[in-house]
Order: structure tokens, then C-alpha cells, then sequence
């Protein structure tokens, strides 16, 4: 019954986390993993990023479909398939979707949000992100899994750089440029 109401969480958080659309859903991940195993435990984790991205969807285009502004992406490359599916529908959105979800540096909510004001439909926006989601997230949970394998002194070591490399990033971004 335990491990049913953690699913049931597990799922919620995620839908919750897609929703916000900037916070990373990896720590859910490790977590599903850690309690659940590699197998149940990735299973879970795609559900629950597939209902949060269809329910994001569903909320972005309801709370957006007036506001038609692009979002705003640094890398310009990524901006030009995010404009290119907010323009596009059928067979070509379903491509861009999937490529924007198979690579790993683009936010999600981005995807999302522009699918969502653009003209993709709900249905084949599900299909094809759930089916761009599942390689990365079999990676990052065999990533989980393998940290988790590490010893104790090791695993505090490597989130300390972890920590460190977000801290130094911080302040570097924080900083005035001349």
C-alpha cells in the first residue's frame, strides 16, 4: 500500500514539476529509483513525465491561447526550432517535438509552452513526448542507478561538486559584465 501511495506522489510531482515548467525533474527520478528499483522505478518516472507534459499542455494552451509571444531561448539554434513548431502542425510539428525532446539541453517547458500556443494538437504532442522523454529519462535513471551503487563517502563527494559547479555557475552568471 506504501509503495502505491509513493506511485501515486511520485506521479503527482512530476505533473506538478512539469507544470512550473524550470524546475528538473531528476531528483523525482532518483528518488522513484531508489525506492522502486531501476525497472518500476523508471517506469513510473516515464508516466509521470508523460501525464505532467499533456496536462502542462493542456494548461498552457488554456491559460495562453490569447498570448501568442515566442518564448525567449538563448541558444539560437533552439530558438529557430521553437519557432519553426510554433508555426508548424501535422507531421512536421510531431518531428521538432521529437527532436527538441531528444536533446538534453533544452528545457522542457519550452517545448511545451510553444507546442502548446502553436498549432501541434494534444494527442500527437502526448504520443511524441512521451516517446522523445523515454531515452533521456532511461539514461538519467541509469545514471541514478549507478551513483547509487557508489560508496556512501563517494556519493557525498559527488554531490558536493555538483553543488559546487551550480554555486560557481551562479556567480559567474550573477556577475557584471564590462
Amino acid at each position: 500500500m506504501n509503495e502505491i501511495l509513493f506511485i501515486i506522489g511520485s506521479v503527482i510531482g512530476n505533473v506538478l514539476i512539469a507544470v512550473a515548467g524550470v524546475i528538473p525533474s531528476a531528483f523525482l527520478t532518483a528518488a522513484n529509483i531508489s525506492i522502486l528499483g531501476f525497472e518500476v522505478g523508471l517506469v513510473v518516472s516515464i508516466i509521470g513525465e508523460a501525464l505532467g507534459a499533456i496536462v502542462s499542455f493542456w494548461l498552457y494552451r488554456k491559460g495562453f491561447s490569447r498570448m501568442k509571444e515566442k518564448v525567449h531561448v538563448k541558444w539560437r539554434s533552439v530558438r529557430l526550432l521553437l519557432d519553426r513548431l510554433y508555426q508548424s502542425k501535422g507531421f512536421e510539428a510531431v518531428a521538432i517535438v521529437l527532436m527538441l525532446r531528444l536533446l538534453p539541453f533544452v528545457p522542457s517547458g519550452f517545448v511545451t509552452l510553444t507546442a502548446a500556443i502553436g498549432k501541434m494538437n494534444i494527442v500527437a504532442f502526448g504520443i511524441v513526448s512521451t516517446i522523445g522523454k523515454i531515452p533521456s529519462l532511461f539514461i538519467e535513471a541509469y545514471g541514478v542507478h549507478q551513483v547509487l551503487k557508489f560508496d556512501t563517502k563517494l556519493q557525498l563527494i559527488l554531490a558536493t561538486v555538483v553543488i559546487m559547479i551550480f554555486v560557481i555557475y551562479f556567480f559567474v552568471k550573477k556577475r557584471p559584465r564590462d
